[in-house]
């Protein structure tokens, strides 16, 4: 079973940075669109940005401005770089690698492959 590899996580004060970083296989990572979803506590998940293969991206309208989602062909992974972050971005982060020319919009654990969630936590 493969699993993507997430790291990042962790506590900041409210406009604050972090980076998070997923790491895939390479076979996976060269084709896979790559997903970053969140789940906060009492709320629904949400997608919170997306890169394909080609570079192409996508961001939910709360973190536009805000995030920023690469990736580093060399590594096999993406990186989801969060500046002035706010208390409302507190959430478990998820990766996701999805197949191309499907959609991504919907969190959907049965498809493609995932990582294990990082906390982020934001808060003074």
């Amino acid at each position: 079973q493969v699993q993507l590899v997430e790291s990042g996580g962790g506590w900041v004060q409210p406009g604050g940075s972090l980076r998070l970083s997923c790491a895939a296989p390479g076979s996976i990572f060269r084709i896979y669109a790559m997903v970053w979803y969140r789940q906060a506590p009492g709320k629904q998940r949400e997608l919170v940005a997306a890169i394909t293969s080609g570079d192409s991206t996508n961001y939910a309208d709360s973190v536009k401005g805000r995030f920023t989602i690469s990736r580093e062909n060399a590594k096999n992974t993406v990186y989801l770089q969060m500046n002035s972050l706010k208390p409302e971005d507190t959430a478990v982060y998820y990766c996701n690698a999805r197949p191309p020319g499907g959609s991504y919009t919907n969190w959907d654990r049965s498809i493609g492959y995932w990582g294990q969630g990082t906390q982020v936590t934001v808060a003074s």
